[in-house]
């Protein structure tokens, strides 16, 4: 029988995200995603609640996430759930469950989009 392994979070980015490269020289870059989520309880107050995931993007995406991507950045996420331990400097055994990307879609806010009609407006007065 086939199996699906498919994430979609949207949400922002918690921090800027950290591009490295590994010993292989693959640039791989890793941030944190904050989605929310919001229910009235049984007394009709609001309430809300974030989930935190750690994202890990390569190559070229890493790449483009690094240049273009900053804390509070809203972004749709596609990719597979991967399980991976790792030994600490404390000598124990760390689990950890992150997405492995494979589409980050960048997602325009409209204090992006009057940055880039700003940008356009001086640039055409200049030329």
């Amino acid at each position: 029988m086939r199996s699906v392994n498919k994430v979609i979070l949207m949400g922002n980015l918690t921090a800027d995200p950290e591009l490295r490269t590994t010993k292989s020289g693959k640039n791989v870059a890793h941030f944190s995603l904050a989605t929310n989520n919001s229910w009235r309880d049984d007394e009709g107050n609001k309430k809300s609640s974030a989930e935190f995931h750690r994202v890990t993007t390569w190559q070229t995406v890493a790449n483009n996430c690094s240049k273009y991507l900053k804390k509070g950045s809203p972004v749709y996420v596609e990719g597979r759930l991967r399980n991976r331990s790792y030994e600490g400097n404390d000598k124990r055994t760390h689990y950890i469950t992150e997405v492995n990307a494979e589409r980050v879609h960048f997602i325009s806010t409209k204090k992006d989009q009057v940055l880039l009609q700003e940008n356009s407006e001086v640039m055409a007065a200049a030329a």
